[in-house]
């Protein structure tokens, strides 16, 4: 939430000529109402449920670049799929990068929770460690996309090129054709 998920997977997208989908505008329009109203109405976890097929579906598609939501890859099956089927790169930030951007628009249910510094600083706390399971970690900065997208772009093909530091839990490059996942 704030790394830069949509912003540079755009980015990404075009640099690459590839497509770009949006996990959660996929999730909206197959739901027929917003991530706000699914979570309100249904909760977390059938908002997981719905995560987790969609994406499954998106990953059965010709390669694209894929933004998922932060807590996508906390799921144990939907990170599975990711690792077997697409390159996931994390948008590291620190909490202050995360608060200035999440605060510029008042969608994110998860922040309606309390105070944002705090759920922020928890959910650093309870996903940094999985996140890091990516195939490739890149820290998202403050100035302008195109350094962030930069980094993306030389640690990718750092990866593809086997020099790429070898994220935890990833002992095998990725088979060709997969979709670059957020």
């Amino acid at each position: 939430m704030g790394a830069g998920k949509s912003c540079i997977g755009r980015r990404l997208a075009a640099a690459l000529e590839l497509p770009f989908v949006d996990a959660d505008k996929e999730i909206e329009a197959a739901a027929g109402c917003s991530i706000e109203d699914i979570f309100a109405e249904h909760g977390e976890a059938a908002f997981r449920a719905g995560e987790r097929r969609v994406i499954a579906r998106l990953l059965d598609q010709p390669t694209m670049v894929l933004a998922t939501g932060g807590g996508a890859f906390m799921d144990t099956e939907t990170r599975a799929l990711l690792r077997d089927r697409a390159i996931s790169v994390w948008l590291r930030a620190d909490v202050e990068l995360l608060l200035r951007r999440t605060s510029r628009r008042d969608h994110r249910p998860l922040l309606k929770r309390g105070d944002p510094r705090q759920i922020l600083s928890d959910l650093i706390d309870k996903r940094y460690p999985v996140y890091a399971e990516a195939d490739v970690v890149v820290d998202s900065v403050d100035g302008p996309p195109e350094v962030t997208l930069a980094r993306v772009t030389e640690s990718l093909q750092r990866y593809l090129d086997g020099t790429e530091p070898e994220a935890p839990g990833q002992a095998e490059a990725p088979a060709k054709g997969r979709s670059a996942a957020e």
